[in-house]
């Protein structure tokens, strides 16, 4: 089975079974049942022509079996029944209904987001305790906790509405923003999910400024996917980068969102950050001043120290390369073993004049480094920075 496949089915399985069991576990544990079915059959019968159906329906089947043998009351029978022949689908879409469940005050922010990352998108546990820098077990019991939270406090399974919709919106938002920055560079398919859900929230809530805008956030970002690793695989910096490979149509259809919408929140702050770049015809074009004038914006709005430095950088860019080293001293011992930060300050020192003190921050940073396409891009610009130096000294 295709990772895109298990990706669009597991958390469509997860859903409608929780919507139609209650039981959050035998929705999981059903879906990985279609799955691990699928595993064995497929290589042997070849792949159905509609997987996700067959996963569905293979998952479906499983919770019927199951709670026929627990002997569940027949009222739950009588509901799952129906279930064995074809029906419409409720309005609305289950995935939504389980982030607003997944995303209520009662969970701690954490819990809400590591919640919806498992059972709307399927990532795998090891995958959200890394994200949140907690052992895996630790992030199994967080898990099994906050379902169980959901149980004893009979949250409902719905889309709230009225000031309990308006109440809970930053949380589903934050939610929705990390499934996208989650599947970003790593998997795009899980960022189109992202992006469909944000949509759908966007028909539910078409006066609310910050849908709008993180919408038109993840399509500037993901406008430029097929730009940002060469034929190599290798990352490619902004500046480098074809922006004739860029989606353009996502770049018009975002900023005609943003355009005349009053800027409310971060996202929409964001998404004007975005927008300064996605519109510029080459890095060079740039409007530098306008995109430090919205970072100080941000910093006011949503104070935090990495914004700190995307602010340094903006400001470094528009009003030279001492300006940026000054604002990202203030924030030093805060950023302290971040790598983006690290690279920052190589950046602006190389662009100071001094290419070996670069170079010695370009290394440091490729070693704190999240992954290894990172890492190795790092290096590179280490070793060109070191280049330039003994260029220098000859």
């Amino acid at each position: 089975m295709s990772e895109p496949i298990f990706r669009e089915a597991y958390g469509r399985i997860v859903a409608t079974l929780i919507r139609l069991t209650g039981d959050w576990t035998l929705a999981e544990d059903c879906a990985m049942d279609a799955v691990e079915a699928a595993l064995q059959r497929w290589p042997r019968d070849g792949e159905p022509a509609n997987p996700g159906g067959w996963l569905m329906t293979v998952a479906r089947n499983r919770a019927v079996d199951q709670l026929r043998r627990a002997a569940v009351a027949e009222r739950r029978l009588r509901e799952l029944a129906p279930l064995e022949q074809p029906r419409p689908e409720p309005e609305g879409d289950d995935r939504l209904r389980l982030i607003f469940t997944c995303c209520h005050p009662a969970l701690a922010m954490e819990s809400r987001v590591a919640l919806t990352l498992r059972t709307v998108a399927g990532v795998p546990t090891a995958q959200i305790a890394r994200l949140f820098l907690v052992g895996e077990p630790a992030m199994a019991k967080r898990l099994t906790r906050a379902k169980a939270k959901i149980a004893q406090a009979r949250i409902p399974y719905r889309v709230p509405s009225g000031p309990a919709l308006t109440e809970r919106l930053p949380g589903v938002l934050a939610v929705l923003y990390l499934l996208f920055t989650n599947g970003y560079d790593s998997s795009p398919e899980r960022a189109d999910e992202a992006i469909w859900l944000v949509r759908l929230l966007a028909q539910l809530m078409p006066d609310e400024p910050e849908v709008t805008a993180l919408l038109a956030l993840c399509l500037l970002q993901h406008s430029r996917r097929a730009a940002r690793r060469d034929e190599g695989g290798e990352l490619v910096t902004l500046d480098a980068q074809d922006r004739s490979r860029w989606d353009h149509a996502g770049i018009a259809e975002a900023v005609g969102l943003l355009a005349g919408r009053p800027v409310t929140g971060p996202y929409a702050v964001q998404a004007h950050i975005a927008a300064g770049h996605a519109i510029a015809t080459d890095f060079a074009a740039t409007d530098w001043p306008t995109i430090a004038a919205w970072y100080d914006q941000l910093a006011r709005i949503h104070p935090s120290p990495v914004v700190e430095v995307n602010r340094a950088v903006a400001h470094g860019y528009a009003h030279g390369p001492a300006a940026g080293l000054g604002l990202l001293a203030t924030v030093r011992e805060a950023v302290a073993g971040y790598a983006p930060a690290l690279a920052a300050e190589a950046d602006l020192t190389a662009r100071a004049g001094d290419p070996a003190a670069a170079a010695g921050l370009f290394r440091r940073a490729a070693e704190l480094a999240g992954s290894d396409a990172e890492r190795r891009a790092l290096r590179k610009r280490a070793a060109a920075a070191g280049q330039l130096a003994l260029g220098d000294a000859e």
